[in-house]
């Protein structure tokens, strides 16, 4: 994206399919977010090496944008530099570890739906082996950095999609790298919330003097992207609502909900966790998701599509 600032993409930006980053000045350099496994993370680093000629025992500062797994079971290829996340998000990075994944998809059969469900989303990515590499730093808030003579703001904008979400803006060079506060061309999903947190933070993208806005799953993007995920927050919110005042469950809501031009984005089936997190928001509840359970609910739904 020039003057040592890179995007490192990943197509399509379905499930586990995210976005990276690399900061460079004078030498000094820092990773936003590594990839779901360590053969994805490997072949990024020789990438990012070949690109900017930086090494990854040259990296000084790993910053996760927040605790999924996409952005973070890489980590142990970084281990040298000082991994940093919010406070927040490092609590987090223990609630799913790889050894879950690999066991789901281990006993993951095609002749259930919850097991092609899971084949689908993750068969792709090699858990088995994966530890994790917890964050070095924490903070909350903001915190300053430097790349070389560069400034890198991390601000912490969640809970929103995660418990621990922030953002890493480059001022001088007018870039933004969100993590998953952004999916760009696919369906957002609320993990934690709250739903006004996730719009918040796109407010505040949309205030900032920005070039390139780099999400953490899909194309680079500008600030008619972020608008485009601000609406549909408010879309889910809208639809959800009147849904959980009139006592329906959370999966018959998410079916009765007509997603219009969003039946269209990548992974639409995410309604059904979206309706669930707001449900819970709303009846002011704060607990883990049940993953089995949610990954289930969403394979039902698109059984149940036309």
């Amino acid at each position: 994206m020039g003057n040592g600032v890179w995007a490192y993409l990943q197509p399509n930006g379905s499930w586990g399919w995210s976005n990276a980053g690399l900061v460079t000045d004078s030498g000094a350099s820092l990773l936003v977010d590594t990839l779901f496994d360590e053969r994805l993370t490997a072949k990024m680093l020789a990438d990012m090496q070949a690109a900017a000629g930086v090494r990854a025992n040259d990296i000084a500062t790993v910053v996760n944008t927040h605790a999924n797994g996409d952005h973070t079971y890489g980590n142990r290829l970084v281990a040298n530099a000082e991994i940093i996340a919010s406070e927040a998000g490092a609590a987090e990075m223990e609630h799913v570890p790889p050894a879950v994944l690999a066991t789901m998809l281990r006993q993951a059969s095609d002749a259930d739906r919850l097991g092609r469900y899971l084949k689908h989303c993750f068969a792709a990515f090699d858990f088995e082996g994966l530890g994790i590499t917890l964050p070095t730093r924490t903070f909350r808030g903001e915190l300053q950095l430097k790349v070389g003579s560069k400034a890198v703001e991390l601000i912490e904008v969640g809970p929103a999609h995660t418990g621990g979400d922030i953002l890493v803006h480059v001022p001088a060079d007018r870039v933004i790298y969100t993590g998953d506060i952004l999916f760009i061309g696919g369906t957002p999903i609320i993990w934690a919330g709250p739903v006004g947190n996730w719009i918040r933070a796109c407010d505040r993208i949309l205030q900032m003097d920005l070039d390139v806005i780099v999400p953490g799953h899909g194309p680079v993007t500008d600030k008619a992207g972020v608008r485009e995920v601000r609406e549909y927050l408010r879309f889910v919110d809208a639809e959800a609502r009147p849904r959980f005042d009139a006592g329906m469950g959370f999966e018959e809501a998410a079916r009765d909900i007509a997603l219009g031009r969003y039946r269209n984005w990548l992974d639409y089936e995410r309604i059904v966790v979206n309706v669930y997190s707001l449900y819970q928001e709303y009846a002011g509840v704060r607990q883990p998701p049940d993953h089995a359970r949610l990954f289930d609910a969403m394979a039902a739904y698109l059984e149940a599509q036309p």
